[in-house]
């Protein structure tokens, strides 16, 4: 074998090996952020975006930071109510929750965990104004022990408006 073969070999086997060294940090790094779907699941203009600050693995702790883009604050909010599945048996702290409008925190008057009816409701002490982006940040989540892909569905309630939570849309977050 000839010097130039040898060294097209190994920087072959370089670059090769350069390449996935490189991408386990960026496929861990995405673990945390929302993914692909496939087929079925939520119309993509109902999909909210979020980010998991830990991974996402299951049986471990977590910060859920859970987005709603300005063009879904199309009406004051006064109350935020985010349900989640029944098969979810994760746990939140409602001591450890905090809603940032253009990322600065806005105090909160009430943050409930209703357990029985998988609902976290957040209240903030004045209504977050339409066409903010808000970001709801679940801090000391244990993640459930089994993975699996958990649908939080985003409600909030108007001031002013009839007593009926209204749909914004959902976060499909996935725990490995």
């Amino acid at each position: 074998m000839s010097f130039n073969s040898r060294m097209k070999r190994a920087l072959s086997g370089l670059a090769i090996a350069t390449c996935l060294v490189g991408a386990i940090p960026a496929f861990s790094f995405a673990q945390g952020l929302p993914g692909l779907t496939l087929w079925g699941g939520v119309k993509r203009e109902d999909n909210l975006n979020f980010r998991l600050d830990y991974g996402g693995r299951s049986g471990s702790w977590d910060r859920y930071r859970l987005r709603i883009p300005e063009k879904k604050m199309q009406l004051a909010v006064a109350q935020f109510a985010i349900s989640y599945p029944d098969y979810y048996k994760g746990e939140f702290d409602p001591k450890r929750v905090e809603v940032l409008v253009k990322d600065k925190p806005v105090p909160l008057q009430e943050v409930n965990w209703n357990k029985e009816n998988h609902m976290i409701e957040i209240f903030p002490v004045d209504p977050i104004p339409a066409g903010s982006r808000v970001e709801i940040q679940l801090s000391n989540v244990r993640n459930p022990s089994f993975g699996g892909m958990f649908y939080f569905n985003c409600q909030v309630l108007s001031p002013g408006d009839v007593p009926l939570l209204r749909y914004l849309g959902t976060w499909v977050i996935s725990i490995t």
